[in-house]
């Protein structure tokens, strides 16, 4: 009696200093104790995702994938696998699980391992969130504290949902949504129920366990959590028994992009980062731009198309890098090593890297950077090819395939989709830029920096100032005709002789074709891109003038010689620079800014940044003669449309249309001819071609769509005699506007103050009645050509004083 009663004392003394203990580590803990309340405002670290204007995944950036869920948007069977695996009376506990931690201590000191955790979800959550991952009996009582505090603060679905986004799960993979991505490439809801039970085995180590890593451990895993599941009464014996029969499936489907932007991406990454500074990076901001998925998919897929074309046209180069056997090294090494140097390559454009590993008369055999073999065949492939000698010359066919290959020899193949084999390809050397626009805003609808972001990260379209040549004329004749020249205008085209004002050197400009064509209207000078006539028109306008006329259309001046080679297009610019000149013409004479991004939402779905663009707004301006005297000053002053910002205007409309009817010439007769494969009559456009020459250049518009392609090389390399603007650069602005335009055509309608009126197709003048040989033409109401009678009259003098 006395021994028991002893012992019962014992017993209470040392319960109160148990507690006494507790009680004093609970005061010297519990001030330094995070905020249970904040985890309602946790902010995850969610990547940053890139999007077309129609939805569509363009990029991601940040470290972290995760996609958060509310509870109710968990589907049931993953509740069920996740309480089974983890934390099975989870909606029953306080925070902590008495019996869990007891248990976890005895097979501590029992086995001196660590078996079961003993951890409830709840205290994974705080310690995930809230502390550090140090294992001490500090930081578990601090996890216990938390726990119990966390359960007073939140409710259980709230608690839930924090440890379902949160946990890591392999691949970079953070929360389950982003983890059911990752390995099914599929949402969580639409996963089956032995996929669920597959994801809720990886939290207890998410490097070894999951399906991609050890699909062998990750299976045994799943198994014990169905039965687990089955055992708690969640699903019956067949679920089980059919669940534990299905193989694993999962495969790494990471980043599902739906629209290959790698340069727009790289745009708005930029523009985020300095918006947002790091933060842009994990604040899951929704970047949504103005980009059409299906045009950028198109601009793409021609710039691709024309720079390959291109390429072929001057041969193929050789291998890309040698490795051929060496003496000391057997046959696995020697496989080994290419495997090592295939592994180094990227592909570019589906361009697979591949090593020659053997030659024989009907073909060679090749190591794909996969580690399959394949077979290029001569007669399929290899003997039409001629190797490139010059930027002007090829050589004749192969005359068999020692003339181009070696084993040893690193290459490029690809397959041909309709012949199910593989032949011999190459990477460009040559590199393009195409932007589209809206005209009516600037949006940029599609851009494509070059070919292979995986090749250079260098933005040719909004990075490369090249020389735009011919293509710069449409700006000189847009400011002629404000300056009284008339599309019907005659000027000579004849030799001219110039002090080069940047050098001691004559300067003796000519045309592509090396001939003069004498007295020229101005829409055939146009037309046929005469270098000739561009200067004497340049000459009579006035350097000054052009110069304050295309600044006033936005273009950055700063450094422009002032001389007379800007009417050849000498003044470096960016393609999308030309690209929002062209809008101008393209929109009735408005100056809008190109622009990107269209909206930002932060990470709950609130729109932080709207975009607000100059708009063309021919409408807004109008002003009817009866109505004009009755305004006020302060009338005008005030904009007509509230809801949007008036684009001003920077050329006048009546300019835009003549402008629009004369290079719709270029197209229908002139050097952009090729374009009429389009069967369209509302597109107009120029080309532009450099001395070499180096720069090919085509832009083009109708009232919906503004497009600029440019091709050369990046280090100012000759392109070759027989290339020009309209036989590098046009086709692959036709391939893209064949498939963005819309259907429907649309023309400009004329603007008042226009006339038309029938002239002399070689005087210019006008002329009365319908007799041969004259045509119709435009003019401003206040620079009409004089009348003649006689169609056939020569040209004496005209509105300018003369043939010039």
């Amino acid at each position: 009696m006395a021994l028991t009663r002893t012992l019962l004392i014992g017993f209470i003394i040392a319960g109160c200093a148990a507690l006494w203990w507790l009680a004093g580590l609970y005061l010297y803990l519990s001030p330094n104790l995070p905020d249970a309340d904040t985890l309602r405002d946790v902010k995850l670290q969610t990547p940053m995702k890139v999007m077309s204007n129609d939805g569509r995944l363009i990029g991601q950036f940040g470290e972290q994938k995760r996609s958060p869920l509310q509870f109710d948007e968990i589907p049931s069977d993953f509740v069920n696998a996740l309480l089974a695996a983890e934390d099975d009376q989870f909606f029953e506990h306080g925070g902590v699980d008495l019996l869990g931690l007891a248990r976890a201590v005895s097979e501590l000191i029992a086995t001196g391992r660590k078996r079961s955790g003993g951890s409830t979800l709840t205290m994974q959550v705080a310690r995930n969130y809230a502390l550090t991952l140090e294992q001490t009996f500090l930081r578990k009582f601090n996890e216990i504290l938390l726990a119990l505090e966390v359960e007073r603060v939140l409710t259980k679905e709230e608690i839930f949902e924090l440890y379902v986004n949160r946990i890591f799960l392999g691949h970079r993979s953070y929360g389950f949504e982003a983890a059911a991505q990752t390995y099914y490439g599929k949402s969580l809801s639409e996963l089956s129920l032995p996929q669920h039970a597959m994801l809720a085995g990886i939290p207890k180590a998410p490097s070894r366990n999951n399906p991609l890593s050890n699909p062998e451990r990750a299976k045994i895993r799943r198994d014990w959590i169905l039965g687990r599941m089955a055992s708690l009464g969640m699903i019956d014996e067949t679920a089980r028994d059919s669940s534990r029969a299905s193989p694993v499936v999962a495969t790494y489907s990471g980043l599902r992009v739906e629209v290959e932007a790698d340069y727009i991406a790289e745009m708005v990454r930029k523009e985020m980062l300095s918006r947002f500074g790091n933060g842009a990076y994990s604040d899951g901001y929704v970047v949504y731009t103005t980009v059409d998925g299906n045009a950028q998919l198109a601009a793409r897929q021609a710039l691709i198309n024309g720079l390959r074309t291109y390429d072929k046209r001057h041969g193929w180069r050789g291998p890309e890098r040698q490795l051929p056997p060496l003496e000391e090294e057997d046959e696995s090494q020697l496989q080994e090593r290419w495997r090592l140097a295939l592994a180094e390559m990227p592909v570019i454009v589906d361009l697979v890297p591949a090593i020659v590993t053997e030659i024989d008369g009907t073909g060679a055999n090749v190591l794909s950077k996969s580690g399959q073999q394949q077979r290029l065949q001569w007669q399929d492939d290899l003997k039409s090819i001629r190797r490139y000698r010059t930027e002007n010359l090829t050589s004749s066919a192969a005359e068999s395939i020692e003339d181009l290959l070696s084993v040893g020899d690193l290459i490029r193949i690809e397959e041909d989709p309709e012949k199910g084999t593989y032949r011999l390809t190459q990477v460009p050397r040559a590199q393009a830029a195409l932007v589209a626009l809206n005209p009516s805003d600037g949006a940029i609808r599609a851009l494509v920096g070059g070919m292979g972001f995986e090749l250079s990260k260098f933005n040719r379209a909004t990075q490369a100032r090249r020389q735009p040549g011919s293509n710069f004329k449409a700006f000189l004749y847009a400011a002629a005709l404000e300056h009284g020249i008339t599309p019907a205008t005659l000027i000579n085209d004849a030799p001219i002789v110039l002090d080069n004002l940047s050098s001691d050197e004559i300067w003796r400009p000519e045309n592509d074709s090396g001939r003069f064509y004498g007295p020229t209207r101005l829409r055939n000078a146009l037309t046929y891109s005469r270098n000739l006539v561009s200067i004497r028109v340049l000459q009579r306008l006035g350097l000054n003038r052009f110069i304050d006329y295309v600044e006033q259309m936005g273009f950055n001046t700063e450094g422009m010689a002032r001389n007379l080679t800007l009417a050849l297009g000498t003044h470096a610019y960016t393609p999308l620079d030309i690209a929002a000149g062209y809008a101008i013409v393209a929109n009735g004479g408005f100056r809008v800014e190109p622009y990107l991004i269209a909206r930002i939402e932060d990470a709950t779905g609130n729109v932080i940044y709207e975009a607000d663009p100059w708009v063309a707004c021919p409408a807004c301006g109008e002003i009817g003669p009866k109505d004009e005297e009755a305004l006020r000053m302060e009338d005008i002053l005030q904009p007509v449309n509230s809801d949007i910002r008036e684009a001003p205007q920077v050329m006048d409309p009546r300019a835009s249309y003549l402008m629009s009817s004369m290079l719709g010439d270029v197209i229908k007769r002139g050097t952009g001819r090729r374009a009429r494969v389009l069967e369209r009559s509302d597109i107009a456009g120029k080309t532009g071609t450099t001395n070499g020459p180096r720069d090919a250049w085509f832009s083009g518009f109708n009232p919906n769509l503004v497009a600029t392609s440019w091709v050369g090389f990046d280090d100012y390399s000759l392109l070759g005699k027989r290339e020009f603007g309209g036989t590098a650069a046009l086709p692959i602005w036709i391939d893209f506007m064949r498939e963005a335009l819309p259907k429907e055509q649309s023309s400009p309608s004329m603007p008042s103050g226009v006339v038309r009126l029938r002239i002399d197709r070689k005087t210019g003048r006008r002329v009365t009645g319908t007799p041969e040989g004259s045509v119709y033409e435009y003019f401003f109401e206040e620079f009409l050509p004089t009348q003649t009678s006689d169609g056939d009259k020569p040209l004496g003098t005209d509105e300018l004083d003369g043939l010039f």
